[in-house]
């Protein structure tokens, strides 16, 4: 009769997650508007080169374009949010704004 393999010896403590990443969201949604841009434009260029199956690229491209769009007006006021949601929060704040 075997016996069943036991691996608890092998497990070592894991290190605690590292915190989160600060990036400058409102670049990161301008470079995204502006790559769906130029999709969009490369795909308006290609058009008739495209197969009929395949020209829902076009459409892909506008909504990109779109949702960039939108990301740029709404970054800033979620931004803005969370800044006074925080300082809301803060030791000492009276909660008004």
């Amino acid at each position: 009769m075997k016996r069943p393999v036991s691996l608890d010896h092998v497990s070592s403590p894991r290190r605690p997650a590292p915190p989160p990443l600060e990036a400058n969201d409102q670049l990161v949604a301008a470079v995204g508007t502006a790559a769906w841009a130029v999709a969009l434009i490369v795909v308006l260029v290609l058009r008739d080169s495209l197969p009929a199956a395949e020209r829902w690229w076009l459409w892909t491209c506008v909504a990109g374009l779109g949702l960039g769009i939108f990301g740029l007006w709404y970054v800033p006021r979620m931004k803005r949010a969370r800044a006074r949601a925080a300082e809301r929060r803060a030791p000492g704040s009276t909660g008004k704004t």
